[in-house]
């Protein structure tokens, strides 16, 4: 009992420091897991491009890996690129947009019968005084800066990862002790490779998917900035359950300041909520099925952990860093309860052999 407390302890230590170590750190770290994931992604599109039908074999693996990298850069040059032009152009009609909100803000006055209306006067004197708009504006063009310098350190991560790859196989077998101990980290970490590659290869595809019909929604009513949100949509796609609804709350409340209308701002909340429900909770769980086998509690629970680690990357890294700690668990007799709790049925699909002391 003594011992079987004393490790118990151990371990909450252990957790406390490692987590303390990913906070701290987590400038260096963010990086280096997104460029993990960028392999995976080059990878995913690597296989996809070998099942196309005639062609798909005949490519050499160099050119499927370039072709790979070249619609990823692609993508990720015209998300940067749709970002900074939307951005000018925010700017620009931020003066209809402040029409637009004291508009709105005198019909909810009179609605309540209040004594008298504001204007942009009084709310700046009572609301606003205490805001610097340079400084938000400068804060804005930062983090901006921030997010293109970040693309490229993922980048350069995930092309030593990449030109590594081939060596991995022979280091993890110099590393364990035996041949079963190598082919048992091997089939692990072919588990994770595989669950991992699967979700994002869906997500992404689900995530463009959604993103392009939400942009022909948008659209239709004429909302500004369409391609934006669809944009966004589709990378918030990869967060669960609260990508969902920020993806319909940001293009709704863009909605409200141009159009001023409630027909206008219900024909985009009615569309988009109806795209989100029959991608998330029919098309997507169809394709996925259970092949994550996590609990929604604990992919709630995850995130809100590594969103406190990391902010906003942790609430996008929260499923393929829980997928990969449930499957390590169900590896070690110690911690397989974990991964039975973590999992959505209490039936493991990995880690069948038996559990290693």
């Amino acid at each position: 009992m003594n011992d079987r407390l004393q490790a118990s302890v151990c371990v909450v230590v252990l957790l406390l420091i490692v987590g303390w170590v990913l906070y701290v750190g987590r400038a260096v770290f963010v990086p280096i897991v997104f460029g993990v994931i960028a392999v995976y992604v080059v990878v995913g599109f690597t296989r996809l491009l070998q099942r196309i039908p005639v062609v798909g074999s005949q490519l050499p693996v160099q050119l499927r890996y370039a072709l790979s990298v070249f619609l990823i850069a692609a993508g990720i040059f015209f998300a940067v690129d749709m970002l900074v032009a939307n951005r000018d152009g925010l700017m620009a009609l931020a003066p209809r947009y402040q029409d637009s909100i004291l508009a709105l803000i005198q019909k909810i006055a009179a609605l309540l019968h209040l004594e008298t209306e504001p204007t942009w006067d009084s709310l700046r004197r009572d609301m606003l005084a205490q805001f610097n708009l340079q400084a938000i504006l400068t804060g804005m063009l930062a983090s901006l800066s921030s997010v293109i310098v970040n693309v490229f350190v993922v980048a350069l991560y995930a092309s030593f990862l990449l030109v590594e790859q081939r060596t991995f196989g022979e280091k993890l077998t110099n590393i364990a002790a035996n041949a079963r101990n190598a082919a048992r980290i091997k089939s692990v970490i072919i588990d994770i490779n595989g669950r991992i590659g699967a979700y994002l290869a869906l997500k992404t595809l689900l995530g463009v998917l959604q993103g392009g019909v939400c942009w022909i929604a948008m659209r239709g009513v004429g909302l500004e900035f369409a391609g934006l949100w669809a944009v966004l949509i589709a990378l918030l796609n990869y967060v669960p359950y609260i990508g969902s609804v920020l993806g319909i709350v940001f293009p709704t409340l863009m909605s409200v300041l141009q159009f001023g209308q409630w027909n206008e701002v219900l024909i985009v909340v009615i569309s988009l909520t109806v795209v989100h429900f029959a991608i998330g909770n029919v098309l997507d769980p169809y394709l996925m099925g259970n092949s994550l086998n996590l609990s929604p509690f604990a992919i709630l629970a995850s995130m809100a952990i590594w969103s406190s680690i990391w902010g906003v990357a942790g609430a996008f890294l929260a499923v393929p860093i829980t997928v990969s700690m449930t499957i390590i668990f169900s590896e070690f007799e110690m911690t397989r309860p974990v991964a039975v709790l973590l999992s959505k049925n209490g039936r493991l699909t990995y880690g069948e052999s038996p559990p290693l002391t």
